[in-house]
């Protein structure tokens, strides 16, 4: 669901503390039982990090939300944002980062990085506070750790092009020596090559 915003509210993100400025004022829209709610929303950057839009993703119980990466980035896609910035609450008012507010944080990120969307930032944010991923250096350490990393198809087949190399070339010098050790034994090179599959420019080499 889109979040309307003010003319006020589309700045240019400096740092955590605007983002917080708008999510909290989103926050306490809601009635005093819905804020009893964890809600996951995204924010669109351009460029210049000024803020495109706010999309509200997901609405959850009073300690979990559940989201999903195609739900997360669709909008970032189709409003042709270049950065996100993601933001849920904590109704019971703890800011403390759960193992599985990272390792959700690590997910996304590394989707973020193979569709070039980059995360920049996870707020978790209550009506009194909010704490940055980033500014703890979460999100550093985060692209820096090599799990959930995408491996691009174009990578993947010139892995296996450079293994079909390799084992092509060790079949190769089996032959060679096989054909080294019928020469020593007087084969000719007609023997050799039905033998070995060689060709002969190759046998002639063989000492």
């Amino acid at each position: 669901m889109n979040v309307r915003l003010s003319e006020k509210q589309k700045i240019q993100i400096l740092n955590a503390d605007d983002v917080y400025g708008i999510m909290r004022q989103i926050l306490l829209r809601q009635n005093k039982i819905r804020r009893n709610q964890e809600y996951f929303w995204i924010v669109g950057l351009n460029n210049y990090n000024t803020v495109l839009f706010v999309e509200l993703i997901s609405i959850g119980a009073h300690n979990r939300v559940h989201v999903s990466p195609p739900d997360v980035f669709r909008m970032a896609i189709y409003k042709l944002a270049i950065k996100v910035i993601l933001v849920h609450n904590h109704p019971s008012g703890n800011l403390t980062v759960s193992d599985a507010d990272e390792q959700f944080t690590d997910r996304l990120l590394k989707v973020g990085k193979m569709i070039e969307i980059d995360v920049t930032d996870h707020l978790i944010i209550t009506e009194k506070g909010f704490v940055s991923f980033a500014e703890k250096g979460l999100m550093e350490k985060l692209r820096k750790n090599g799990l959930y990393e995408l491996v691009e198809k174009e990578q993947e087949s010139m892995r296996a092009f450079k293994l079909k190399l390799e084992k092509r070339k060790a079949k190769k010098e089996e032959l060679l020596l096989v054909a080294k050790r019928l020469k020593s034994l007087g084969s000719d090179i007609d023997f050799i090559k039905k033998a070995t599959g060689l060709n002969k420019r190759d046998i002639d080499k063989v000492e």
